[in-house]
């Protein structure tokens, strides 16, 4: 989907959806992680996540699209636009807007694994350790980088191989 395929939808489901026309921009915006969308009440232009429309279905993105010509709509009309406002909540139930961004699946995150050369227990750390610095909490031994790996759908895969690799069931920290 193209920015031009982005706003031809957009204005099709204003008019459709809302009974109004939209007359600004709505594009994709690459520096978008979390949020399906983002209104500017500035430009009033429409920013959406082309990794979430990537991922999601039609339907989906049809909701997130709703979302965004809520806050769109209500602040042309000078009422509450914010999430937190009974307007917003009442517009988005009737015109059958995404309340959330659905979730990104198969995300893909580097982790490094570090053990103790004492102990033997494993750490998973999205982070680097300083392994000079820092020592095992359990014992005090010399902790030592295992490997990288992948983390993806909760589970840990080698990040040269591809291959699954086995969990000790420690927690993920920062």
């Amino acid at each position: 989907m193209t920015n031009e395929d982005l706003l031809a939808a957009v204005r099709t489901i204003s008019e459709r959806d809302f009974d109004l026309p939209f007359n600004d921009q709505a594009v994709f915006n690459s520096r978008l992680r979390t949020s399906g969308g983002r209104f500017n009440p500035r430009t009033h232009n429409l920013d959406f996540n082309p990794h979430l429309f990537a991922s999601c279905t039609a339907a989906q993105r049809v909701g997130i699209i709703r979302h965004e010509l809520c806050h769109y709509h209500l602040y042309l009309q000078g009422r509450g636009y914010q999430h937190r406002d009974a307007d917003f909540k009442r517009l988005l139930q009737q015109v059958g807007g995404l309340r959330f961004a659905p979730r990104i699946r198969d995300t893909v995150e580097r982790v490094h694994l570090y053990a103790c050369s004492r102990c033997g227990r494993s750490l998973i750390r999205r982070r680097r350790v300083d392994t000079r610095k820092y020592v095992c909490a359990h014992c005090g031994g010399r902790i030592v980088m295992r490997q990288e790996a992948i983390l993806r759908g909760g589970r840990l895969y080698d990040s040269a191989s591809g291959r699954p690799l086995a969990q000790s069931g420690h927690k993920l920290s920062s």
